[in-house]
């Protein structure tokens, strides 16, 4: 069972505050891999949010490969493995595509990287 509060007095918004809570979880495993999530009206009336608030969260944690829709079967924690490091490799793929539309080479990709660490 998911076990999420939710800070209605809180400045950050209901879905970033369920975004993140699903996040922690599965990176801290508390969520495994192929775990079913509640669906969005169950986990709304559970919350006390509409459910427009937790299909935005589920829908952003969708586009960053933490979860995955099964059509009627309903929503799961994906099976990819770590969502950071999923994220982290997308976000590298883009960077070099990026890098090679400015006509820039590898020297000049890592310079940028290791200016932007240090």
């Amino acid at each position: 069972m998911l076990n999420l509060t939710i800070d209605h007095d809180s400045p950050e918004p209901p879905f970033e505050q369920l975004r993140i809570g699903v996040f922690a979880r599965v990176r801290t495993g508390e969520l495994a891999a192929g775990t079913k999530m509640p669906t969005v009206r169950a986990l709304a009336a559970r919350l006390g949010l509409a459910p427009n608030t937790v299909a935005r969260a589920y829908k952003e944690l969708e586009e960053d490969g933490v979860l995955e829709t099964r059509g009627r079967l309903g929503t799961f924690v994906a099976s990819s493995g770590d969502p950071t490091q999923d994220a982290a490799g997308r976000a590298a793929v883009a960077y070099v595509t990026a890098i090679r539309r400015l006509g820039l080479d590898d020297e000049a990709a890592l310079h940028f990287v290791r200016a932007a660490l240090g």
